[in-house]
């Protein structure tokens, strides 16, 4: 069976040190929860840092610890002092975290951290490679290792990589100012499954490699030179039925069998059954929003006086990164705000804030879920956010309002919520209002359908999705790979060839024999390609055809001197050699003057893009355009023309980065098939790049040897990867 490891910065469990015995304590939480059915199901090892400082461990205690984790299938990376500040809490933390939430002001460029983030990415790398074997996979997880897929397909390019970032993925101008940008992506990359918690980050991830890399994305499928490589979101899970569990013993507990947090809240309801609580969880962490949310908290308060004395928030903050001064700063104004709330609108016996600067073990945690009648999360930004789904799976009566963040990833599953704007404290002062007076009947409503919902898609499922959308990507791999000319395939292509006595040779041009710039008129032919055509058509049993979409004089003046034949413009124009140019199909241009002021007002609209006019077609390109932009326009510009042309006999045809506006009835196809015909050939070969080749591989003869350049689905025989590849096949003939 295939394995399948899993690689994080940390390992799922924690050593525990009582007195000289030492253990492991296993972790809690969603991934931990998640990836541990995966890696031991499919037989493979966890990989990820220890936790501990190894610096301050001796050799024997090192290999201790070591070992506790190897009984556990786990494989340890060892971290010292210095990676652990540069790596972790600098690269990570200190540019990573603070630009992908969007608190660009709080990112810190500094090239020492940027290194030791290299250094230690590349030692979990090598931690895994030592690991892996030929066609296992591997699923590496979050922002701590970007880098780490392509370090990993470099050396191991017959491992399937999946990876999975758990924070958002920012916008393309947010994600310009990282002076690595490009490494990052190139290292994201190098995995053939990259994941993300919504559609949104998925967008911006496609946004950032159009622009930095200039890659075609086709739906959901990147096409880079050798490879596709598939992004999608997985909205991940909670263990449904451990908090659902959970609640049920809490709530069956005797008064003896009750927590201290608990027997408080008794307490609390029994002095004053009519009081509400609300619920606020989360990291002291500045893209949690706690301010705002206090804020909106004290105005409440002053805008509906009537539940004075009657409402208490409950925030846990869980105390995170206090050495740092931002946190330092937040902790101090989240301190200042809950002693002026609660100074303004306390009493001896009341307090409107119960603030908690700890963090609380499970079974308080779902103490509180049960207890509360309103979870206020308002993060300003948050990848996820499972305490959303934490809170509605512990609501055992299905009563309970959740007000939640429209910049939580969570809230795009959770629509029965809430849903407010996380600085907008009269909208959340609103809300809380509104979730207090809500009527039983339609709590009970909207928690309903949001537990159906979580139940189904939990993190087991949530983990089951990404595996099996792993698995597409291999087969979409190999899919490619099984059209793939090998060297020992092209080995037989050039004996078949080698073989034939009269032999045709069809060659698209742009993206096939020439890569693609971005002013067309500079795609000349470059001295590398003079030369393997003049060597093709010295030998006299060759009829080599350059078969393209471009105009008839440029073509004329690039191949002039070569022994070739022209077809131009996609099949209207045949020039053999030594002889003239002839019209294939019999075609006119009145339609012009209709056509060309549609596409010079997308012209106008669309900085960078251009039209090439030629004999018989429009083209409009944009391949100079914002990618975003320049796709948004060609899908307009689609529907502008056929309103245009439904009284010609017109084609709209889309190549790469351009579209084109032809007369009807003409193709690659047709011409390919015009000129071989009643011709005694026994080796065809046509080689092209774009669907309007896909007209010459569906329309030639069986046995004709049919070759597509890039990895799209086509009707081509075989595939090969570059205009590289091409060259070095048509210098082995």
């Amino acid at each position: 069976m295939q394995k399948i490891h899993i690689v994080s910065n940390r390992l799922p469990f924690s050593v525990k040190e009582e007195g000289e015995n030492t253990t492991l304590e296993a972790s809690v939480g969603g991934l931990a929860t998640g990836m541990k059915s995966i890696y031991k199901d499919y037989g493979g090892t966890w990989i990820g840092w220890t936790g501990l400082d190894s610096d301050t461990l001796d050799a024997d205690k090192q290999k201790k610890v070591d070992q506790l984790f190897k009984q556990e299938k786990c494989a340890s990376v060892h971290l010292n002092s210095e990676e652990i500040q540069l790596f972790y809490e600098g690269f990570s933390n200190r540019t990573i975290w603070p630009l992908f939430h969007y608190f660009t002001q709080y990112a810190d460029f500094n090239n020492e951290d940027w290194e030791t983030y290299k250094a230690v990415n590349q030692k979990f790398a090598d931690a895994t490679i030592d690991t892996l074997e030929d066609g296992d996979s591997v699923w590496i997880h979050d922002y701590q290792l970007l880098l780490v897929p392509e370090m990993i397909k470099s050396k191991k390019p017959n491992v399937t990589i999946g990876f999975f970032l758990h924070i958002p993925f920012p916008s393309y101008e947010v994600f310009r100012i990282l002076p690595w940008r490009k490494e990052i992506i190139q290292g994201m990359l190098g995995a053939d499954l990259i994941g993300f918690h919504t559609y949104d980050y998925e967008r911006h991830f496609f946004s950032c490699v159009r622009r930095l890399f200039g890659y075609e994305i086709s739906f959901n499928q990147i096409h880079i030179d050798e490879r596709i490589i598939i992004a999608d979101s997985f909205p991940m899970g909670i263990d449904y039925e451990k908090f659902k569990k959970s609640a049920q013993d809490v709530g069956m507990k005797s008064i003896k069998e009750k927590s201290e947090l608990h027997k408080e809240l008794d307490k609390y309801f029994l002095a004053s059954p009519n009081r509400k609580l609300i619920l606020s969880i989360d990291r002291l962490d500045y893209t949690k929003g706690i301010p705002n949310r206090l804020k909106a908290f004290g105005r409440f308060l002053e805008k509906y006086p009537e539940f004075r004395k009657k409402v208490t928030l409950i925030m846990l903050a869980v105390p995170s990164r206090d050495q740092v001064d931002h946190y330092q700063q937040l902790k101090k104004e989240v301190d200042e705000l809950v002693g002026q709330i609660n100074g303004t609108y306390g009493s001896i016996n009341y307090a409107p804030i119960w603030y908690f600067y700890r963090s609380l073990p499970f079974s308080n945690l779902i103490e509180l879920y049960s207890s509360c009648d309103v979870a206020l999360i308002t993060p300003v930004r948050d990848g996820m956010n499972l305490v959303a789904k934490e809170y509605v799976a512990s609501r055992l009566n299905n009563t309970g309002v959740l007000i939640l963040s429209e910049m939580a990833g969570v809230a795009k599953e959770m629509g029965e919520a809430l849903i407010i704007n996380p600085v907008d404290e009269e909208e959340m002062a609103d809300s809380i209002n509104q979730a207090l007076t809500m009527p039983l009947e339609e709590q009970k409503e909207r928690i309903k359908y949001m537990k159906e919902r979580i139940q189904r898609y939990d993190v087991f499922k949530w983990a089951k999705e990404f595996i099996r959308t792993l698995k597409k990507a291999e087969s979409v791999q190999n899919d490619f790979l099984a059209k793939r000319i090998t060297n020992q395939l092209s080995t037989k292509i050039v004996d078949k060839y080698a073989n034939a006595k009269k032999r045709a040779i069809f060659l698209d041009y742009d993206g096939t024999l020439a890569p693609f710039v971005k002013n067309p008129q500079d795609a000349k032919p470059d001295e590398e390609l003079h030369n393997i055509i003049k060597k093709l058509t010295a030998n006299k049993a060759n009829t080599v055809t350059i078969i393209s979409g471009r105009d008839r004089y440029t073509l004329e003046k690039w191949f002039s001197g070569h022994h070739v034949n022209l077809i131009c413009e996609h099949g209207v124009w045949l020039k053999k050699v030594d002889g003239e140019w002839e019209m294939l199909s019999a075609v006119n241009n009145s339609w012009m003057p209709n056509v060309h002021p549609v596409m010079e007002s997308f012209v106008d609209r669309t900085p960078g893009s251009f039209i090439e006019e030629k004999n018989y077609s429009l083209v409009w390109h944009y391949r100079k355009s914002e990618p975003e932009q320049g796709e948004l326009r060609a899908n307009e510009l689609k529907d502008e023309l056929n309103t245009h042309l439904s009284n010609h006999n017109l084609e709209i045809m889309e190549g790469n980065k351009v579209i084109e506006v032809k007369s009807g009835g003409i193709n690659k196809g047709i011409a390919a098939l015009q000129f071989i015909s009643n011709q005694p050939y026994d080796f065809i070969m046509a080689i092209g790049d774009d669907w309007t080749d896909e007209f010459m591989f569906r329309e030639l003869p069986e046995e004709a040897i049919t070759i597509k350049v890039g990895m799209k689905h086509t009707k081509a025989a075989y595939k090969v990867e570059s205009v590289e590849a091409v060259r070095n096949l048509l210098k082995l003939m």
